[in-house]
C-alpha cells in the first residue's frame, strides 16, 4: 500500500477512534450524572443490568478505545520514521493483508502468534 494511503487510513481510523471516545464520554457522564444522589438498589433489579455494570462497561470500552487512539499515534510516527510495515519483534515486513486488517500493528502474524498463545497450548501438552 502506497505510504499516502497508509497515511490515510491511519488518520480515518484516528477520527473514528476519536469519535468513539466522544460518544463513549458522553455516556458514561450520563450514567454517573443520572445515578449522582441516587439510592437506588440496581443490584436486586430484575429488568436487567445494572447501573453499576453498565458504567464498568463503558469504563473498559473507554480505555480500550483511548489505547487504540495511542496505537494509532505511534503507527503514524513509525510512518514517519520509515518503519511502519516492519516487526518491532522479527523485524519482517508485516503482510499488506494485516496492515489492512490492523493498521496499527506492530508484529507480524507470527510474532503475534507467539506473544499470544491458545489457550490450549498453556495446558503443557
Amino acid at each position: 500500500m502506497e505510504e499516502s494511503a497508509v497515511r490515510d487510513l491511519l488518520r480515518a481510523e484516528r477520527t473514528t477512534t476519536l469519535a468513539r471516545i466522544g460518544a463513549m464520554t458522553t455516556e458514561f457522564e450520563e450514567i454517573v450524572t443520572a445515578t449522582a444522589g441516587s439510592n437506588t438498589d440496581d443490584e436486586h433489579d430484575p429488568e436487567g443490568s445494572t447501573i453499576a455494570f453498565e458504567r464498568a462497561q463503558v469504563s473498559a470500552l473507554l480505555t480500550e478505545a483511548r489505547a487504540y487512539l495511542g496505537e494509532l499515534d505511534r503507527a503514524l510516527m513509525r510512518l514517519e520514521a520509515g518503519t511502519y510495515g516492519t516487526c518491532e519483534r522479527c523485524g519482517t515486513a508485516i503482510t499488506p493483508e494485516r496492515l489492512t486488517a490492523r493498521p496499527a500493528t506492530q508484529t507480524c502474524v507470527s510474532c503475534a502468534a507467539s506473544a499470544h498463545p491458545k489457550s490450549s497450548d498453556l495446558s503443557g501438552r
